[in-house]
């Protein structure tokens, strides 16, 4: 299910989601007493290393030894849940595991060891996962970060580490946190959103993602902005398939989320430091980096700080049609945010110079949102310009245009353009790319070829 796909909000109170095996207290005992046996007695790190089919062959056969040798006698059904269990929790994520099988489940908050919220359709709802105690949600933590080299302890309680399918992990430890263990994950998607899907979804309309897909393809520079879950990194994959194939393509992530399925992309990881506090790769030296691997297109997951700088600076020096996120509110938070990030930078530059920096670099806005009732919506596509007076304007070319709320608490609203042509058109013909002025006319029908 897309994160982007959303249903009617419920007012009564969700009930808890059943996700979870029946364990009685003596299948309880009895895995206990084999993941101990399995601890001290296999090798779970070659185990680990093994594909899901003989990871359960393994230990399928050295828990049958193990009940051969004390003459333990369970029904199959028992059988089944104990051997599952024990899989998920020697060599999996434990409790968590059929959460992270679920399709439908798109994030997961661990609040402690006897409350688990999942995001399912846009809302939160409690599950029935629980685990024993904050150890064993710490165990599960030591098991997701131990193979990335990373740690968590007192002196460092805080980590974000990536799964293998991809999802990503943010975990939180005392004295940091007030109620034991926390964790977050952010639910890989193993099939990438395109714009049709985002139409589908209603997340924009066809004039809207017509225009995304233009700029693109004229090597336009965009700025993709918006709040944390609005649905930027998605809508970032989504574009960035308008890019013409031939043209080599360099992502550059904190962790590899973006899925472009194109040839001539390679893609760049930043690395945080290691347990001794070195080895930092920095999304700004990868950055650099990018320049010198002749690059036509820079696509960077998101700008946070000093990267923002080199990014433009990229942007400004030839790398046209590159593409990045922000976090931001707006069309013109987003301008102050990079702004900011400028100086952070250590550029000593005056307010005005670095915002014609800014706007000699960029091109187009696109502010994503995800609304109150959990529907994420494309709600500007603003165009970046210097007036006469030489001042930085944003100019909207697409809003979605908000008209009350539904009895179910649903937003309602409509796409529509401003009426404004934007200054880009002469570029997009230079790109062999027709329109029709419709498209920015309210209540016309656009035509692109």
């Amino acid at each position: 299910m897309s994160l982007f796909q959303r249903t009617k909000r419920s007012q009564a109170e969700p009930q808890k989601q059943s996700v979870q095996s029946v364990m009685t207290p003596y299948l309880e005992e009895l895995l206990e007493h084999y993941k101990t046996r399995l601890l001290a007695e296999t090798n779970l790190e070659q185990l680990t290393a093994a594909n899901e089919h003989e990871r359960r062959a393994s230990i399928d056969r050295l828990v049958n030894q193990f009940m051969l040798e004390e003459k333990v006698v369970i029904p199959r059904g028992d059988r089944e849940v104990l051997m599952s269990r024990l899989i998920d929790e020697s060599v999996g994520f434990g409790p968590l595991e059929q959460l992270l099988k679920d399709p439908t489940i798109t994030e997961i908050l661990v609040n402690g060891p006897k409350e688990v919220f999942i995001e399912r359709n846009g809302q939160l709802q409690e599950s029935n996962v629980t685990f024993k105690d904050d150890d064993h949600v710490r165990h599960i933590v030591d098991r997701v970060i131990a193979p990335l080299g990373r740690r968590i302890d007192e002196s460092s309680p805080m980590v974000d580490a990536r799964l293998p399918d991809g999802s990503r992990v943010n975990a939180v430890i005392p004295p940091v946190s007030l109620n034991g263990t926390l964790i977050s994950i952010r639910k890989f998607r193993q099939e990438p959103i395109e714009m049709d899907d985002l139409l589908e979804f209603g997340s924009l309309d066809e004039p809207m993602a017509a225009f995304i897909q233009a700029v693109v393809e004229a090597k336009m520079n965009v700025l993709i902005s918006g709040g944390t879950g609005s649905g930027k990194t998605t809508l970032l994959n989504a574009a960035a398939k308008a890019v013409p194939p031939g043209e080599r393509v360099i992502t550059i992530e904190d962790s590899a989320e973006l899925r472009l399925n194109r040839a001539s992309v390679v893609g760049l990881e930043a690395r945080p430091p290691n347990v001794e506090g070195s080895g930092e790769v920095s999304i700004r030296q990868l950055v650099k980096n990018a320049l010198r691997m002749r690059p036509d297109r820079i696509i960077v997951g998101e700008v946070r700080g000093p990267e923002a700088f080199d990014m433009l600076q990229a942007m400004n020096t030839g790398h046209e049609g590159s593409l990045t996120t922000v976090h931001a509110n707006t069309p013109s938070d987003a301008i102050n945010r990079v702004e900011g990030m400028v100086v952070m930078a250590g550029m000593d530059l005056p307010t005005h110079i670095i915002r014609e920096y800014i706007v000699g670099a960029l091109d187009m806005i696109v502010q994503a949102e995800r609304l109150g009732d959990g529907k994420r919506k494309i709600v500007n596509i603003s165009e970046v310009y210097v007036n006469d007076q030489n001042q930085v304007k944003l100019q909207d070319i697409f809003i979605f245009k908000r008209t009350g709320t539904g009895k179910d608490g649903e937003v309602l609203g409509h796409f529509e353009p401003t009426g404004m042509i934007p200054k880009c058109v002469e570029r997009l013909e230079l790109f062999g790319i027709e329109f029709d002025e419709r498209l920015f006319q309210k209540g016309g029908e656009p035509i692109w070829t």
